[in-house]
């Protein structure tokens, strides 16, 4: 048994097919299947359980995936360590982010941080949903992921930066323009833009609204925050997202107005790692800059 066996045992399960890991080994499927099986024969059990569209894990398979796969995570954080200790001040941060969070988030806090750490590199990778960090986090590709802060997530640990008040983007001309707040009573005839499907804040706004009894309409869906305030600038609905760090509330003299929704729970906001105590000290650091900036 290898650590090799591992990683490629480990990547199976996840893909759920063995020509999938094959393509991205750039090897045979063959190759991935001796793998598996090297396994199977020094346990002495099945791992896997072939099916129509692939391959999934038996249940020895899931606890020998578990098992493996923090194991395989905590080596790779050791070692991305040991890096750092050898590099010092030039090593690198990873960092998972949605589409527009570098901007919204992070542009201070990364101007600050490059002042501190010039040899430092800072690595970005944008990732569609929280479950897409997770995965990454898992596989030790990053450092750090910044999320909406959802459920327990096992082998994640999660700290709240902030919590965002919820704001109803309308048109300067429209009546509810000239309102402080807006009640959700407010919102029960409007077209509303829905956040991002399948995402973790288009949840907590569902689930914000569940609280206090009401069930808005949706009849449009973008992407991402920004689309959402570009069609209620261009009249094309109201969009309710969430009050992020440059955005004046409640609203400027722009074609847009910001009115806040006090009613709504706040969306909360931060980090993801695998484990705090194991981060990089230069993630770490980072991490912190980031917090600082978002706090003042």
């Amino acid at each position: 048994m290898t650590l090799d066996d591992l990683r490629v045992f480990v990547a199976v399960c996840r893909a759920g097919s063995l020509s999938a890991v094959a393509r991205d080994l750039a090897c045979t499927q063959s190759a991935v299947s001796q793998h598996v099986k090297r396994l199977e024969r020094e346990t002495g059990v099945a791992l896997l359980e072939r099916h129509a569209r692939g391959v999934v894990p038996t249940e020895a398979g899931r606890v020998l995936q578990t098992a493996a796969s923090e194991g395989i995570a905590g080596l790779d954080l050791a070692l991305r360590r040991l890096r750092d200790l050898v590099d010092g001040e030039s090593g690198s941060v990873r960092v998972a982010t949605g589409a527009t969070t570098v901007r919204h988030f992070m542009a201070d806090a990364v101007v600050t941080f490059r002042r501190q750490h010039p040899k430092v590199s800072l690595e970005f990778r944008t990732e569609n949903s929280s479950r897409g960090c997770f995965a990454a986090l898992a596989d030790s590709e990053l450092d750090l992921a910044w999320i909406t802060i959802g459920g327990p997530v096992r082998g994640i640990e999660q700290r709240v930066v902030m919590e965002l008040p919820w704001v109803l983007a309308v048109g300067t001309g429209d009546a509810l323009a000239r309102q402080a707040y807006a009640e959700v009573d407010d919102l029960r005839d409007l077209r509303l833009i829905r956040l991002p499907p399948n995402s973790t804040s288009a949840a907590r706004l569902d689930a914000a609204f569940a609280e206090v009894g009401a069930r808005p309409v949706f009849d449009t869906s973008v992407a991402d925050w920004d689309t959402a305030l570009l069609l209620a600038e261009l009249g094309l609905g109201y969009a309710i997202v969430p009050a992020v760090p440059d955005l004046a509330v409640p609203g400027t003299d722009g074609p847009v107005r910001l009115i806040p929704v006090p009613a709504l729970r706040p969306l909360a906001v931060g980090w993801a790692v695998r484990r705090w105590d194991a981060l990089s000290p230069l993630a770490r650091v980072f991490a912190d800059t980031v917090a600082e900036s978002c706090g003042r």
